[in-house]
């Protein structure tokens, strides 16, 4: 596989960087979750079966964030969702109402699932989900299970860390990500595209807990019982890094789109 970096302008002119490998009948893209340059074990795994494949491969690093420019608090969710729009657009090499070539296969992981969940919603050239402990509704549930008072601070303040630890307590998220993370939740099921959907989620994940998929599948089910959906409930936490984990994900990954 050889693999380039390319860089395509956001809506405000700041760059998108990333790299792709092209190949032949199938195009994977990895959406990497919130605070997550876009090379780590999981993109790299992926990015090796493709080369094996000889599939098609695309990961990236969203505005404000890795290798891409801006500034991370300039941003928030509906600016990295059209950062995966924009991606898709370029892979497709036209706009993306025109049939791809190869067909397109989106895993997420973490809030890059929910990500992932709601782009292929509106774009027809995705044929395959893989969903890896996908954060839906991720900071409208942080929101509810903070205190209070940690809510109200974060509410009148306007801004706050995701928590206190020092991977998150230098990265102030704005008020904003919580009304748009409820805005398009609340609005996740309104008009579904029947893509098949493989989610997978650690058992014992306390960071994204599993209740969240075990949620989104039962709404999803509700509203169309025979919505091509299957929930993976594995042993793991929220990283499943582990050699077993990684098979899994390989299997999937392997699996025809049904």
């Amino acid at each position: 596989m050889t693999l380039r970096t390319f860089e395509i302008s956001g809506a405000d002119g700041k760059l998108i960087r990333g790299d792709r490998a092209d190949g032949n009948g199938r195009q994977i893209l990895f959406i990497t979750g919130f605070l997550s340059k876009r090379w780590g074990n999981k993109s790299k795994a992926v990015a090796q079966w493709c080369a094996e494949q000889g599939w098609g491969f695309c990961c990236y690093d969203v505005r404000g964030f890795g290798d891409s420019e801006g500034t991370f608090t300039d941003y928030t969710l509906s600016d990295w969702i059209a950062d995966a729009r924009s991606v898709i657009a370029m892979l497709l090499g036209a706009s993306p109402q025109e049939a791809p070539s190869p067909p397109l296969t989106l895993i997420g992981n973490s809030l890059g699932g929910w990500i992932a969940w709601l782009i292929a919603q509106g774009c027809d050239e995705v044929e395959r989900l893989i969903l890896i402990a996908p954060a839906f509704n991720m900071m409208g549930v942080r929101a509810k299970t903070i205190s209070p008072e940690r809510r109200h601070d974060w509410y009148n303040a306007g801004w706050m860390p995701w928590d206190d630890d020092p991977l998150h307590r230098d990265w102030p998220l704005s008020w904003k990500w919580v009304k748009e993370s409820e805005s398009y939740w609340t609005s996740s099921f309104d008009r579904l595209r029947r893509v098949p959907t493989s989610v997978l989620h650690g058992a014992g994940d306390t960071v994204i807990v599993p209740e969240g998929s075990r949620e989104f599948v039962e709404r999803l089910r509700s509203r169309d019982p025979s919505y091509p959906v299957e929930l993976y409930l594995i042993p793991g936490d929220h990283r499943l890094s582990g050699p077993e984990h990684m098979e899994h994900l390989h299997r999937l990954l392997l699996e025809p789109a049904v």
